[in-house]
């Protein structure tokens, strides 16, 4: 941080926790106290009202430096709220730019307004607010592909892709132009340009397992444009679920990337979906249990016959 940027900051939060002390603005700011006290000089050269008072702090006069906007509380609850949410999910970068995006806000509000703020953040919050919802090493990742964006450079990667019919992972190594990152159902996706298969393809962060970072560059495709991007549907398959009426719910909540319609009978509800494969939802049925029964097709109903086979030894 230069020394405008720091002695803007210390406005800011002079300006938020009323009185601070040079010590511990030194701590915040990763400077000596000596520099404090020489940004605090300058600051009141050129006329910023700051008192200091032997063993309290310093402050800055009453009304000093209004905000040129204003919000409203409700409107505070959503800038902050927003930057919990990037600090949750992003990379450790952006997570402190959310940290100090956050005490940006709080310092150039009214009183009143953030009092009224912090109170109706207390009425709701994000989930694991305490704790990164996107895992340490897809943080990392995150980070590397994001510059890897930005500096157009490929990236190889080790992939691990669940096979169908089989209990196991295989592992594949792609060399891939990253177009972008898309936070979708909780999982962070790559959309790529894969070297092997010559086409876009998606990839989740969580699946991957290294990660290089490749002196090659890339040039971006004309037009492309990561807002208007539209994967194509290839769910091509059907799979008709016969399913009691007070399961319904549950399922529309748990599957409806899925699901394609509902239909409902005097005692039961057909429902249909498309996939791509039919073993996409082979643990999302057995989740539902004995409330519901597969009717087609076929082959998916003695995959879970089979399942519940397996289960049953075991019990």
């Amino acid at each position: 941080m230069n020394k405008t940027d720091r002695q803007l900051a210390i406005m800011l939060e002079l300006q938020r926790t009323k009185v601070l002390r040079a010590e511990d603005m030194a701590s915040l700011f990763e400077t000596s106290v000596r520099t404090i006290y020489r940004d605090i000089q300058a600051l009141s050269e050129m006329g910023v009202p700051i008192f200091g008072a032997p063993g309290h702090g310093y402050s800055l006069m009453e009304g000093y430096f209004l905000p040129p906007i204003s919000f409203s509380a409700e409107e505070t609850v959503a800038l902050l709220m927003g930057t919990d949410f990037i600090e949750q999910r992003l990379d450790g970068k952006y997570g402190i730019v959310a940290q100090a995006v956050r005490r940006k806000i709080e310092a150039i509000l009214p009183e009143q307004v953030r009092v009224e703020a912090a109170r109706v953040r207390e009425t709701m919050r994000l989930l694991n607010t305490g704790e990164p919802v996107t895992g340490a090493g897809e943080q990392d990742y995150l980070g590397q592909v994001r510059n890897a964006i930005l500096e157009r450079r490929k990236i190889r990667i080790a992939y691990h892709k669940k096979m169908p019919d089989l209990d196991q992972n295989r592992k594949s190594l792609r060399e891939v132009a990253p177009y972008g990152l898309v936070l979708m159902q909780g999982n962070w996706i790559l959309i790529a340009h894969c070297d092997l298969r010559q086409d876009i393809r998606h990839f989740r962060l969580s699946r991957m397992s290294e990660l290089i970072v490749l002196d090659e560059r890339f040039e971006m495709p004309h037009g492309f444009n990561l807002s208007h991007y539209r994967p194509p549907d290839d769910r091509n398959e059907s799979i008709l679920v016969r399913a009691q009426p007070d399961i319904v719910d549950k399922i529309a909540e748990t599957s409806h990337f899925y699901l394609e319609s509902i239909e409902e009978r005097t005692d039961e509800v057909l429902i249909h979906f498309r996939v791509r494969t039919p073993e996409e939802m082979l643990y999302l049925i057995l989740s539902w249990g004995g409330d519901v029964e597969v009717l087609e097709p076929e082959s998916l109903r003695l995959r879970i016959r089979e399942e519940a086979e397996k289960i049953f030894k075991r019990y």
